[in-house]
């Protein structure tokens, strides 16, 4: 049997931040709106409901660790996703919610108080 190393500190850390920036659903939300392409600030605030520097704080957080790249258009900027595995990522978590969802539903469906059937 092989021996498993302990990961370092230093990394274990990097991955909990890189988990810690997606776990936010306003970043999520803008992270689904520019899987369909970049997008201006305005865009994404129009999209989102919420306010300018609410956006424009996600997006620094997301730019800063290497999830979305920005590009210059004039006065504009125009952000788009630089790791598209971010999507991957969010199917594989989606398809396991959706699997236990199921699975509970399923659960409530076959609960049947006292093994009477219904009316």
């Amino acid at each position: 049997m092989a021996i498993v190393q302990p990961v370092p500190t230093e990394i274990l850390e990097q991955v909990a931040e890189y988990f810690n920036i997606l776990s936010n659903p306003m970043r999520l939300q803008i992270l689904n709106l520019l899987g369909d392409g970049e997008k201006c600030v305005q865009e994404l605030v129009d999209c989102t409901t919420t306010s300018q520097a609410n956006v424009s704080k996600h997006l620094k957080i997301m730019l800063q660790a290497g999830i979305i790249n920005r590009r210059a258009e004039g006065t504009s900027a125009y952000y788009y996703v630089e790791d598209s595995l971010i999507f991957e990522l969010s199917h594989l978590v989606c398809n396991r919610l959706a699997d236990k969802i199921e699975k509970q539903a399923s659960q409530f469906r076959n609960f049947n108080l006292a093994n009477k059937p219904l009316i």
